[in-house]
């Protein structure tokens, strides 16, 4: 007989860790009773590194909230990985329960959309920001629930006050690991000629420092190398590519 050491750290939660392997349907049990008891919450910690007792919890019906760090000691040998349920959850059954569980655990990824605006003769258009040293291409991180075409657009209209629609999507670039940030896919959209930009906008002063119209070579001086690597591929100082291009870190994987 499994005995579980159950914690109370607030009102209505209920917390207890996993060590070792059990039956769903023992785990089910045992969060069953607690949340019958009148828990609103029930947490299982287990170690991150544990795939098993990962698969487990999700059968069980609890979901993936994520990792505690040194919540029991020294990183990493401390993380835990925080799952739950709720008395307010769906049946573990029942769809809702099964797509709540599979979401909660499944990765998530970071999604970025940027644009491409030139000027006809033989610039693009870079932003100095104002929280790191790079400048870069307009745009931002594409928030849950919306498209990175949307995206797009809408950083535009905040960072530099004016109203760009999304031609065509230029490339999709696969950004491993840099410097902190964890990987990430980038949507480049070509946002067309507009030689007179400049005098049309409206800085958002908490993002945007200055603009400049850059040559390839002004580029290369003062963008991040993986950004001036990607602009060559979608942008040759003189036109924008065509088609769309699937690239990593920059530099082409597919012909």
């Amino acid at each position: 007989m499994i005995t579980w050491d159950w914690q109370t750290p607030h009102d209505g939660v209920r917390r207890t860790e996993l060590e070792t392997p059990v039956e769903p349907s023992v785990l089910m049990e045992a969060v069953d009773a607690e949340l019958a008891a009148g828990a609103r919450r029930v947490e299982v910690l287990l170690d991150p590194s544990r795939r098993d007792l990962r698969r487990l919890t999700m059968r069980a019906g609890l979901r993936t909230e994520g990792t505690l760090r040194a919540f029991v000691g020294d990183s990493p040998h401390g993380d835990r990985l925080l799952t739950s349920r709720l008395a307010t959850d769906p049946p573990r059954l029942s769809r809702e329960g099964r797509l709540g569980v599979l979401d909660s655990a499944l990765p998530v990824k970071r999604v970025i959309a940027q644009g491409v605006i030139t000027d006809g003769r033989g610039h693009v258009l870079l932003c100095e920001l104002t929280y790191k040293a790079e400048w870069d291409l307009p745009g931002g991180v594409v928030d849950p629930g919306e498209g990175p075409l949307q995206t797009v657009a809408r950083e535009v209209q905040e960072e530099l006050g004016v109203s760009l629609s999304p031609q065509r999507l230029l490339s999709v670039n696969w950004l491993p690991p840099y410097r902190g940030w964890s990987d990430a896919l980038l949507c480049v959209f070509d946002l067309g000629e507009h030689p007179d930009l400049l005098e049309r906008t409206t800085l958002q002063p908490s993002e945007i420092a200055a603009l400049h119209w850059c040559t390839p070579e002004e580029v290369a001086e003062h963008a991040a190398p993986y950004v001036a690597r990607h602009l060559a591929q979608v942008w040759d100082g003189t036109a924008t590519r065509r088609s769309t291009g699937y690239l990593s870190g920059g530099e082409p994987e597919l012909p």
